[in-house]
């Protein structure tokens, strides 16, 4: 479990940053109380990974593990893309951001529920659930994304619009690119 739970934490970690949801935390951290975007945003990914580790564990039940291990490599490959490429705050989710017509808590909950529904953490956490323990991928993911947000959270309401976005994108990319290598030239070798 422990193994499940720190590689799951530092892939998701990672996974996040320059992710839409960290611009989404820090447009809500703008405008709210930064304790109140943390527990929502705990709220909502506790959700989405729950759901993420149970299509991953039954994955991982149906498929040959070394077929799952070169899938697992080429996805964190495609991750890596991911990344690269990066996200942006689309006007949906400036309006998501900007409506207050219900709590606070809900309406921060409902937009990361929603904006992580097949996004890379999602498909990330489901990966690793294939063939890592269930509890220690959810708790790991878990927290990997909700302190990935939390940096975000502080960082944005200190520095504001001089984060190195490039650099947060290119370190992100380096680190997937590695781990699907390696999880690919572990079932070649």
């Amino acid at each position: 479990m422990l193994e499940a739970f720190l590689v799951s934490f530092g892939i998701i970690f990672v996974a996040e940053l320059g992710d839409k949801s960290q611009l989404m935390a820090m447009t809500f951290a703008a405008r709210y109380r930064a304790l109140t975007i943390l527990l929502a945003i705990t709220a909502a990914t506790a959700v989405v990974h729950l759901v993420s580790v149970a299509i991953g564990a039954a994955l991982g039940a149906a498929l040959p593990t070394d077929l799952i291990a070169v899938l697992g490599g080429i996805a964190f490959l495609g991750f890596g893309a991911w990344t690269l490429r990066g996200d942006a705050l689309d006007d949906a989710d400036e309006a998501r951001a900007a409506r207050t017509t219900r709590s606070v808590f809900w309406t921060v909950a409902g937009a990361f529920f929603l904006a992580e529904l097949g996004n890379k953490t999602m498909l990330a956490t489901i990966t690793l659930a294939t063939d890592h323990g269930v509890v220690g991928t959810w708790i790991g993911s878990t927290l990997g994304m909700v302190a990935a947000d939390a940096i975000a959270i502080g960082v944005g309401q200190v520095l504001g619009s001089r984060l190195p976005e490039r650099a947060v994108k290119i370190g992100a990319a380096v680190i997937f690119f590695g781990f699907g290598a390696w999880l690919i030239v572990d079932v070649l070798t």
